[in-house]
């Protein structure tokens, strides 16, 4: 950027990293508040159907004690707590960060999707409800929808266009 004499009135131009981000980007980011939505709404699922947790441990496990089936109840119950806490956060995070421009926001988002593809896959081969897996698949898609907005051409003149910090 050219820096004129001291005390000329010549204007610097503005900063890329000033410019509004495009719709594709605004549109991500709404997505990805949907994300960080659906994945409350999946802690409350689970908070409200933990029963079925400790159902499942006794099917899987069927020799286990009173104290160890209430103890991987609770550790499986924590798990699930953190886990979506965690990913509420990173939800939140990356949107925040993508309508910054930051472009280290876009291919974070687009490892944590990766991620996300390998863990739905993988939770298919686990003997899961069914609502879980819907569930699950449902999450996906809207990181999905994400990962498309990010890359959208605008988008990516948007974050071509900003500093790499």
């Amino acid at each position: 950027m050219y820096q004129p004499y001291p005390g000329g009135t010549q204007v610097p131009e503005p900063s890329r990293a000033s410019a509004p981000a495009p719709k594709t980007v605004l549109r991500a980011a709404q997505v990805m508040y949907a994300g960080a939505a659906a994945s409350l709404i999946g802690l409350v699922i689970d908070i409200l159907t933990r029963h079925d947790i400790r159902n499942e441990l006794h099917t899987r496990r069927p020799k286990l004690t009173a104290a160890q089936l209430t103890s991987g109840y609770h550790a499986v119950l924590i798990g699930l707590v953190v886990g979506a806490v965690i990913a509420i956060g990173l939800w939140i995070w990356m949107a925040l960060s993508c309508k910054a421009g930051k472009s280290w926001a876009r291919t974070t988002s687009t490892v944590l999707f990766g991620i996300d593809t390998i863990d739905v896959i993988a939770s298919v081969a686990l003997p899961a409800g069914g609502g879980a897996r819907i569930y699950g698949v449902v999450v996906w898609l809207i990181g999905l929808a994400a990962i498309i907005l990010l890359w959208r051409p605008e988008s990516t003149a948007f974050f071509k266009g900003t500093p790499r910090y």
